[in-house]
């Protein structure tokens, strides 16, 4: 009876754990291609659970800010001051909030040689820290560039160019301007780049071409067909960009709708790609998806503080975040119809550490809040890239005690510990996250400092084993001529 009570028992602690594994499973999956959960990935490309770095606090539309419905609107742009400037462009306005989302102007005209002039269908904005507003007027196919009083400054139409083709319409769809006034254009059909015009409106040059990639199988195929084959078969051209920012320095951060390149880059002024991609896998959104869902399509990114940067996936709605050595930090977000989620997002930017997601088919704008996983995260990313080692530290450890599974974390710890000099406890944290090349390098200056350190005794330990050796061969040798005299000796 005692036997059937344990069997009885045992099964059903299998059926709870059978229940447990098929619940956990489908967590996984469901952060592969469902609705958003808060997840990362580890060093061997599995999904594993994470808190949630951000929570959904609010909805807003145009009627709740007291502006009216948007109608397809299209980009956000917050200042320095945390003004908010949101593009309306199915209603050719942009309409102005301050931090607490309460409306502070709208511009729908401006004075164009003493008349009205108008927006039409506008699809990129950009503010300044001096405020100027920087408007992709696609519509009207110009660049329209305003000061802080709404004042035109100047107004950049087609250009004329022998680098451009003979029928080419401008229409430029995202914009953002440097320092030097200088400003670049993301434009409907342009493979080379993005466009670089000089502070007096002129075209310079292209900057950033996404490189061609080519499948071998259907090269070949296009080299062994016909003339009449391959005027029908798709040509080799270069991905066009989806969207851009640029950052204090004057970096420009772009993404593209590259599937087998890097659809994220950093371009200096030369248009090199510069991104740092340290972390387990290129920044690049999912990196787990099934075939059917493919992989992420990044329409929109937004450069904070610290190289921190992130990106958004308007085919699973998610947003993802980045260090600036690539790390992924966390995401959220997600399609549907509750609070967080989305129909069809557009663009995102940040509020301080807030995020605001601009969804375009319903006119919404979604404000997500840190949780005190990621205020703690954001900080400890902070105080690293600001050489706060002691700070860093500490933040990074509070966050591995939230979530054991961020494995870069880690590797944080252990650079702050390399940066302090305690190569020995770096090392061990270097191997927690699978971080190599630190670890080597760790190791290196561990066996210097220990050299260091011990010098005077390895010293003495070689001298003496050394003078041990040699009075040993002496006194074999010497033992070797007595035995030598005395065999010798008995001969005779």
């Amino acid at each position: 009876m005692l036997r059937r009570i344990r069997r009885g028992r045992a099964s059903l602690l299998i059926a709870l754990c059978c229940i447990l594994g098929a619940s956990l499973g489908g967590t996984l999956v469901q952060a592969e291609d469902g609705t958003a959960a808060s997840y990362n990935y580890s060093f061997w490309g599995d999904t594993v659970a994470s808190p949630a770095a951000y929570q959904a606090t609010a909805l807003l539309s145009g009627p709740d800010l007291g502006v009216g419905p948007f109608k397809e609107p299209n980009d956000i742009h917050v200042t320095k001051d945390k003004q908010i400037y949101v593009l309306d462009s199915g209603n050719n306005r942009i309409v102005i909030l301050d931090e607490r989302f309460k409306p502070v102007a709208t511009i729908d005209s401006f004075d164009r040689d003493g008349q009205a002039d108008k927006f039409q269908n506008p699809q990129g904005l950009f503010v300044t820290e001096e405020k100027h507003v920087i408007v992709a007027d696609t519509g009207n196919k110009r660049v329209v560039h305003l000061d802080q009083h709404i004042k035109l400054v100047k107004i950049v139409e087609a250009p004329e160019s022998e680098l451009l083709q003979a029928h080419f319409q401008f229409q430029p769809v995202r914009v953002v301007m440097d320092e030097a006034q200088r400003i670049y254009a993301m434009a409907t059909g342009i493979f080379d780049g993005f466009m670089e015009f000089n502070a007096d409106g002129a075209f310079t040059s292209f900057i950033g071409a996404n490189r061609v990639y080519v499948d071998p199988v259907e090269y070949l195929w296009k080299r062994l067909s016909t003339r009449a084959q391959r005027s029908q078969m798709v040509m080799f051209t270069p991905t066009e960009f989806t969207n851009l920012d640029i950052d204090d320095e004057g970096f420009i951060y772009a993404t593209n709708g590259d599937l087998w390149g890097d659809n994220i880059k950093k371009l200096n002024a030369q248009g090199n790609d510069i991104l740092r991609r340290t972390g387990y896998f290129n920044p690049q959104g999912d990196v787990r998806y099934t075939p059917e869902a493919g992989p992420s399509r990044l329409v929109d990114i937004d450069v904070a503080d610290s190289e921190m940067y992130s990106v958004l996936d308007s085919k699973r709605g998610r947003v993802f975040t980045y260090s600036g050595d690539g790390h992924f930090m966390y995401v959220f977000g997600g399609i549907g119809n509750q609070l967080g989620e989305f129909n069809t997002p557009a663009a995102i930017e940040r509020v301080g550490d807030d995020f605001l997601v601009l969804d375009k088919a319903l006119g919404e704008i979604t404000v997500f809040q840190t949780t005190a996983y990621g205020r703690t995260l954001n900080e400890a990313v902070r105080s690293y890239y600001s050489g706060e080692e002691e700070e860093a530290f500490q933040l990074f450890n509070q966050t591995i005690n939230m979530n054991a599974n961020l494995e870069f974390a880690y590797a944080g710890i252990g650079k702050s510990l390399l940066r302090q000099g305690d190569y020995d406890e770096a090392m061990k944290h270097f191997k927690r996250s699978m971080d190599q090349p630190n670890y080597s390098k760790a190791f290196l200056l561990f066996r210097k400092q220990v050299m260091r350190e011990h010098f005077a005794t390895i010293m003495t330990v070689i001298v003496v084993l050394a003078a041990c050796a040699l009075l040993l061969r002496n006194y074999r040798k010497t033992s070797v001529r007595k035995r030598g005299v005395s065999i010798e000796q008995r001969v005779d």
